[in-house]
Formats: structure tokens, C-alpha cells, sequence
């Protein structure tokens, strides 16, 4: 059927947007002789992790174990979590999981090792992980050298953890003022992730892998410095309005949520019914991925979206209110895609207007 048969609010992506996606960064990757494993926390949809194995990835990223559990169960058989694990419940989950495919997972403290040891060795099994560098975000990962020889002499003394390398997110170059000084950050966090590799290797335990990740960077054709190994981004697939200014259009954008006007109340405002829990209420503000508004119109990208309440979308814009119907379906880039997805059981693959298949979100709500 066409996709303005469908129900409101409803997740779309378009087939050929999102093919893409897939093959620039893939080629890209391909072009700088480094792997691609890309993010899935993104669209969370085993049947678009798929569609970039078949494109050449090799292997997927998710941030949570239940994302894992679900990707897994739906036959993706490597699979990294980028994110510090903590919990012996969890360890076990990561256990019986490596049981079956190939698992690794996150650390940036010895405690994390040190519990990982103890339920490994407990399931007769052994632990891949992979050290997590701050390189600018200010969130998780190893901030000084001391750290991290540290968390690297807990490995060794481990009987059940092995070291198998490094992982960061420039996730800071979302704040760039400017492309320049997106570039600039991405080598940045690159030389950082490199300084703990070469440590890494001169305490003889030398790293199989350094994983570094970021779209806007990607996109943008940062140069990937020798001594990295793979790419970790996640936007990339479906992009969103963020990234769109970040890279200087909206064409690469391949999901939208539908929504259906239905109301006008006033002479310059316009009101759908996809609100907050349609379209999330993320923002950005500054630097290259900022983006006015909480979302912006497919069929008009000169107008945002004004305010969400939970159940509605309120535009405040006369020239739009003269242009539009109550009853007229319209689709709406959101700001950030990655929260979106988690907001839907199903997403509809189109192509030419026509629903071709519907996506399964199995990995929706999976945040444990």
C-alpha cells in the first residue's frame, strides 16, 4: 500500500535513502582500509544491522545487553557492547551470550575486570573486552595514563578477561563551531586513543582492535589516522535533522515520522498528532549540528516544528497554516533519530511512496 494509508504517527524509512547511507560508509571505510561496525543503537532493527552486514560491516555495535540479546537471537554473531558493564546478573547474560556468538564489552575500571573474572571463570568461559578512552565527551572511559595501566595490570592478572583493545566516541565534535574544528577534534581523540594503544603495547599487550566512532566526523571525511582499526558510528544509517545541518543538507535523512494535521485553530497555528511521545522533545543547540526547533517538515524544510506537548505537534507559522489541510499527512525529520526509534514497535520501509516491508524495533525498550 502507499504510505499515506498508514496510521498516525508512524516511523517510515526510505529504502533508497537508507541503501545509501549504508554503502558511503561503508566505502568510506573501505577507502581508509579500516572496519566498519557500525552502532545499532541507532535504529535498533536486526533487519537493517543485516542490510549493513551485507554491505560489508564486520560485525555490529549496541550499547546495552538486551540489545545484544535481541540482535543475537536474530542472528547477528558478532557483536560489541560499547559500554561499561557492571553487575554479576549482567556478566552472566554476557556469558551465556558468548556461548553462541562472538561477544565483547566495555571496561574503563579494575572492580568491572574483577567481577567479569569471577563469573567467567564461575561459567568455565572467558571475557573479551575493550577499554574505553575519553577523548572530550566528559562521560565514561580512562582519563590518565596511571588509569589505565591500572585497569590493564587487572587484565593481566585476570584468569577469565582477555584484552582485545581500545574504544572511544568524539561525541564533543557535535559542538564544533565549525567544520574546521570538528576535523580538528577528530584527530584529537584519535592521537589520545593512539597514546593508549602504544602504552597498551609497551606493557606487552598489544591491542587487536581500536575502535573510534562519531558520524558528524565520518560524514564530514576526517582523515582516520594509521593505527586505528574500525569505525563505530550509528547516526549514519538513518541521519536525522542534526546531522543533516552538520553535514549542510537534509537529503541523506532517511526516516520520518508521519504525522496527520488535525487542527488549525488559529490563523497562524497548526497542530499534528505526532507530540513528544512520537518525536521526543531532544534538541541541539550549538555548534554544527545545531538545529532550530524540534523537528523539521519533509515537504517544507524551511519549517520546524515550534513546541511539543506529549500528543501534539504545534507549528507557529501563518505561511504554513495557509498551505496545509486538516486531514493532510505530512513527515517530519526528527532532531535526533536514536531516541525516536525507541518510541516504536514497528518502522516502515518505503520505496517510490509504497510500504515494502515492515521493520521490527526488537530492540526497543531493551535498556538493561
Amino acid at each position: 500500500m502507499n504510505y499515506m494509508e498508514l496510521d498516525t504517527p508512524s516511523l517510515l524509512i526510505d529504502r533508497e535513502r537508507l541503501r545509501d547511507n549504508l554503502k558511503h560508509m561503508q566505502d568510506f571505510a573501505d577507502a581508509h582500509g579500516v572496519k566498519l561496525r557500525p552502532h545499532t543503537k541507532t535504529h535498533k532493527m536486526p533487519k537493517i544491522a543485516k542490510m549493513q552486514m551485507d554491505a560489508g560491516a564486520c560485525g555490529i555495535a549496541v550499547a546495552k545487553i538486551g540489545e545484544a540479546e535481541a540482535m543475537a537471537e536474530a542472528g547477528l554473531s558478532d557483536i560489541f557492547i560499547a559500554n561499561e558493564i557492571m553487575g554479576e546478573q549482567k556478566f552472566r547474560r554476557i556469558a551465556k551470550l558468548s556461548s553462541r556468538v562472538e561477544i565483547a564489552f566495555g571496561v574503563d575500571t579494575p572492580c568491572q575486570v574483577e567481577q567479569a573474572d569471577k563469573v567467567f571463570t564461575e561459567a568455565g568461559l572467558d571475557a573479551e573486552v575493550l577499554i574505553e578512552i575519553e577523548v572530550g565527551e566528559m562521560r565514561s572511559g580512562i582519563v590518565d595514563d596511571e588509569g589505565f595501566t591500572a585497569l590493564l595490570e587487572s587484565i593481566r592478572q585476570a584468569k577469565h578477561v582477555d584484552f582485545k583493545g581500545l574504544f572511544s566516541h568524539d561525541g564533543n565534535t557535535y559542538g564544533a563551531k565549525d567544520l574546521d574544528e570538528c576535523l580538528s577534534l577528530s584527530i584529537g581523540a584519535q592521537k589520545r586513543t593512539l597514546h593508549f594503544k602504544d602504552i597498551a603495547e609497551k606493557m606487552g599487550m598489544p591491542a587487536k582492535v581500536v575502535s573510534y566512532g562519531a558520524t558528524p566526523t565520518f560524514m564530514n571525511g576526517v582523515d582516520i589516522l594509521p593505527g586505528i582499526t574500525e569505525l563505530r558510528p550509528g547516526t549514519y544509517a538513518l541521519m536525522d535533522a542534526a546531522q543533516g545541518h552538520a553535514i549542510g543538507t537534509l537529503s541523506r535523512c532517511a526516516a520520518t515520522v508521519l504525522a496527520t494535521v488535525i487542527s488549525r485553530p488559529t490563523s497562524d497555528r497548526t497542530i499534528l498528532d505526532a507530540g513528544a511521545k512520537a518525536l521526543t522533545k531532544e534538541q541541539r543547540k550549538g555548534g554544527i549540528c545545531d538545529t532550530p526547533g524540534f523537528g523539521a517538515f519533509l515537504e517544507y524544510p524551511d519549517v520546524v516544528v515550534t513546541k511539543l506537548f506529549d500528543e501534539h505537534t504545534i507549528v507557529i507559522d501563518r505561511a504554513f497554516h495557509d498551505q496545509v489541510n486538516v486531514g493532510d499527512k505530512l513527515r517530519i525529520i526528527p532532531v535526533h533519530i536514536c531516541p525516536v526509534c525507541n518510541l516504536y514497535d514497528e518502522a516502515y520501509l518505503i520505496s517510490d511512496g509504497e510500504v515494502v516491508e515492515r521493520l521490527d524495533v526488537a530492540c526497543r525498550g531493551k535498556i538493561q
